[in-house]
């Protein structure tokens, strides 16, 4: 078995050395066409270049994006007045790791330039599909995930736990005039100010102690190495090592000071959970992370029975000690999550995945092994506790059966309405057919879609058994305010918020802009003429808690 692995190993190295191509990897039917469609349009023109891997190329980028609920139309000539939601110049690459070299649909990522990068073009921030404003952006290209959802549902899920997680929108690409099928626009969980919002990192004081941000993953790139071997039900792992991906600020740009400084402050940490007094309420390992953090990833990570959660693309980040010393995390890459997955039990609903080291260790040889912490957290019965606690929270809100199903069903209409999916797996002829790592070969998208919902049904029966509390002093359902959705008789939507019990509402867009505030006197709010998409309304109640509603239309 070791063989087996080294060999493949072997394998994605030379299909990453020759990772570019000069057609750039056409789609194996390239004479799909599309006239409209409800999602975004991406146009990428290469001028006749080759993508590469490592390197950008410039690109001229068109997107067209009238709006949800209106459509979209290839042809500009024929249709003009669209609305124009990014035109420029940007720095393309290829990205991912398996994602990219088990794929024939290829992610990308890019960065708005304000002028071509032969002419010493800039990185500029835009806001693209109504995220917020940044420049860096990720084409994500669903294959091995043929419900084509994974990510997006994983991310609408949690964002109401989270500080941050991603802001994902289905859009369809068309490369050099060739239709290249449905891609997913999507953030990524770095420093920007719309997202991770992390300071830069200083030489002294508490300038010094923040913003670090860092994956857990492959040591393919700058890292720092636990000093705490990894574990399972036998014991220490021997030849295998954790590793801590910089994320920000790059290696290259830390001074030796930063590098001591962070590098000691995870030490430290880890030295603390693995000591005899890391139950310790003031000195124990919670001074170190936001407990609430960690149980929200692990929560997201064990419903997906995610096979690369806690040991690969494992986001946590660090803000200056004046605002928080505690490390706290975000989610990202959950394409082969869900059962879709043909190794390390991945198709299993009643294992957890933060016991996977007596798996992959021992039979596969895998050296992305899952860090301690996760067995040392679960061993502190007050962390249980409060993880069974979020555990029946979420089942009473963003994850209840009524909501899950509400997602799914409405990403499975945003890709069937106006034929996306069809388009999609006209141009890449794949379903009926394994891609790895397919635990489930789907007949069709539908097929697909069912199983998955199917599966999901399954694990969280299983993780209620396990972590559902039925009834419990200060565990109830978590009052939100009430929110109706109106339409006015000439069309126009409207909120209506009902503020009973509560002292302050704030409405918030998807991109995190302030559309309302508001102290409350137990009247009525009601937002007129607000345009389709996702809010957040934000509920201050009388004793101070807070409380999240998410509204779509």
């Amino acid at each position: 078995m070791r063989k087996i692995i080294l060999l493949t190993a072997l394998l994605l190295s030379a299909s990453m050395t020759y990772a570019q191509q000069s057609d750039n990897y056409k789609p194996h039917n390239r004479f799909v066409a599309l006239e409209s469609t409800n999602l975004p349009i991406v146009f990428m023109n290469t001028d006749g270049k080759m993508i590469l891997k490592d390197d950008r190329v410039t690109v001229r980028m068109t997107i067209i994006d009238n709006g949800d609920g209106q459509l979209n139309y290839k042809d500009t000539i024929a249709h003009p007045g669209q609305r124009i939601d990014y035109q420029g110049y940007v720095g393309l690459k290829y990205r991912g790791n398996s994602s990219f070299s088990m794929s024939d649909k290829k992610p990308y990522s890019f960065r708005p330039l304000d002028k071509p990068l032969e002419d010493g073009g800039k990185k500029q921030k835009v806001s693209i599909m109504g995220m917020g404003k940044d420049n860096d952006w990720v084409l994500l290209a669903p294959f091995s995930d043929k419900s084509m959802m994974r990510d997006v549902m994983t991310f609408i899920w949690a964002q109401p736990y989270f500080e941050y997680v991603p802001h994902a929108k289905h859009c369809e690409l068309i490369l050099d005039g060739t239709y290249y099928g449905v891609y997913i626009m999507t953030e990524r969980p770095t420093k920007g100010k719309k997202r991770l919002n992390l300071d830069d990192p200083g030489e002294s004081g508490d300038e010094l102690t923040g913003g670090y941000s860092f994956s857990v993953d492959r040591d393919d790139d700058p890292a720092i190495y636990s000093k705490h071997k990894p574990r399972n039900s036998r014991g220490e792992m021997g030849w295998q090592t954790v590793s801590y991906q910089h994320r920000h600020p790059d290696l290259e740009d830390m001074t030796q000071v930063q590098v001591d400084y962070i590098q000691g402050y995870i030490d430290e940490m880890e030295d603390v959970l693995d000591g005899k007094d890391y139950l310790d309420p003031q000195n124990g390992y919670r001074k170190y992370i936001d407990v609430l953090s960690f149980i929200d990833y692990q929560l997201a990570t064990e419903l997906a029975h995610n096979v690369d959660g806690y040991r690969l693309s494992t986001y946590f980040y660090k803000r200056r000690d004046s605002v928080d010393p505690r490390f706290k995390t975000s989610l990202w890459d959950f394409n082969i999550a869900y059962g879709n997955a043909d190794y390390y039990n991945g198709s299993a609903v009643t294992t957890m995945i933060y016991k996977m080291n007596d798996i992959s260790s021992f039979f596969y040889g895998d050296g992305n092994i899952v860090p301690f912490w996760w067995e040392r957290f679960m061993s502190d019965p007050k962390y249980v506790d409060q993880l069974k606690e979020r555990w029946t929270q979420y089942r009473h809100e963003n994850y209840s059966d009524q909501r899950i199903n509400q997602v799914v069903d409405s990403l499975y209409d945003v890709l069937t309405s106006n034929g996306a999916a069809d388009r999609n797996y006209k141009a890449w002829r794949i379903m009926g057919k394994y891609v790895w790592p397919n635990a489930y070969v789907s007949k069709s998208f539908a097929d697909e879609v069912n199983h998955m919902r199917d599966w999901i049904s399954r694990r969280i029966a299983y993780l209620d058994k396990q972590w559902y509390l039925e009834d419990v002093d200060g565990v109830k359902e978590v009052a939100q305010p009430s929110c109706s959705l109106l339409v006015s008789s000439d069309g126009r939507w409207s909120m209506r918020i009902t503020t009973n019990g509560y002292r302050r509402i704030e409405v918030y867009s998807s991109d995190g802009s302030l559309i309302d505030k508001r102290l409350c006197d137990g009247a009525v709010i009601h937002l007129a003429s607000l345009p389709p998409g996702v809010y957040l309304i934000k509920a201050e109640g009388e004793n101070g808690s807070e409380t999240k509603k998410q509204v779509v239309r």
